[in-house]
Parts: structure tokens; sequence; C-alpha cells
């Protein structure tokens, strides 16, 4: 469901609080595609994981509804809730998931270059998980899913000049890792 379907956010949640299970959802519909995408990002690639983890969210968003102000959007409170749930499941299996991003889980510019821009995102999902955590959960949020830097900072819990800091250092760190990138040399 796009955010054009439907009434908008603010009068499904209203609807929502008011106890009103189908206006709930109707934003889990909504929203459930990108949170599930950015657990995906999260859980390195492992979509069973990240499909339980964003179930959970849900039901916890669900339960933190009446305690929503609204300060941040909808999306961004449940990025959070989601980024926190992540975090709860990571603290208590002791370790961060295996796996890895898949490239179709990366952006593309121009599906017509396919065989490039395949392999391009190829190295790019390698080179991101080569960053370091806070380095590469700033590019997950900002790049990936598309957050400003305020929004990220919201979700992540981190101060705007932290964000930023990090998300300056990863491309730095990008850059320099995909400097000789050269489409033969990917094939």
């Amino acid at each position: 469901m796009s955010l054009a379907d439907g009434p908008p956010d603010h009068t499904l949640l209203a609807r929502a609080r008011a106890g009103d299970t189908q206006a709930f959802g109707a934003l889990v519909g909504r929203h459930q595609s990108r949170v599930r995408q950015q657990l995906r990002r999260l859980c390195r690639g492992d979509a069973a994981l990240a499909d339980d983890l964003a179930q959970d969210s849900f039901v916890q968003a669900w339960q933190a509804l009446p305690g929503f102000r609204g300060e941040a959007s909808l999306a961004t409170w449940l990025y959070r809730i989601a980024y926190h749930r992540f975090l709860m499941h990571r603290r208590s299996t002791g370790g961060t998931p295996e796996g890895h991003l898949s490239p179709d889980d990366l952006p593309t510019a121009d599906p017509a270059a396919q065989p490039a821009g395949h392999a391009l995102r190829i190295d790019l999902q390698s080179a991101i998980g080569r960053l370091s955590e806070p380095q590469r959960l700033a590019i997950i949020h900002c790049h990936l899913l598309e957050l400003s830097h305020d929004e990220a900072a919201t979700v992540l819990g981190w101060p705007l000049g932290t964000v930023k800091s990090h998300l300056a250092r990863a491309k730095v760190q990008l850059r320099q890792m995909l400097a000789d990138w050269q489409p033969e040399a990917a094939a």
C-alpha cells in the first residue's frame, strides 16, 4: 500500500489510537516493506530474521501507540522501534547476525546497465559490509533508506553531528575501497 492509497497516516494513526485494528493494519501495510528493508540491511541479508524482527517491531508499535507523541514522523518512529528491536536481538544472541546484503537490497540508478550495474552493486555491498558498524549504520539509514540526517539521528539515537561524521567517514572509505573499480575487474 502506498501513501497515496487510502487515508493519510495521521488519520489512520488517530483511528488506531482509538483501538481500530484495521486502521493499524493499514499503517502496517503501508510501512512494512520499508521496515523489513531496514531490518534486512541491519541483519546483513538474513531475511527470515529480519521478517521476525519486523513482526515483533509492529507488535511493539501497537503496544506503544498510546505513547507516540508525534515528535517524529510515524515512519521514523517505526524505524526507531525496528532498530531497537534489532539491537535487543543482537544483545540477546551475543553478537551480530551473519550474512551479507543481497545485491538486490542496494539501489540501482540504471537498470538498463544490469551487467556492470549488478557487478558494481555486488562490490558496493561488499564494501559497505567492511565499514565499521557506525559507518555502515549511517550509510544504511541515510543513503539506502533515504532518511534525512535528522531522521537517521532520531532512529539511531545519535546526535546529529555524530551521524554526519560517520556518514562522511563512510563515504571516504567507500570511495577508497571502490577507487579502482572497473566492470571487467568485477566479472
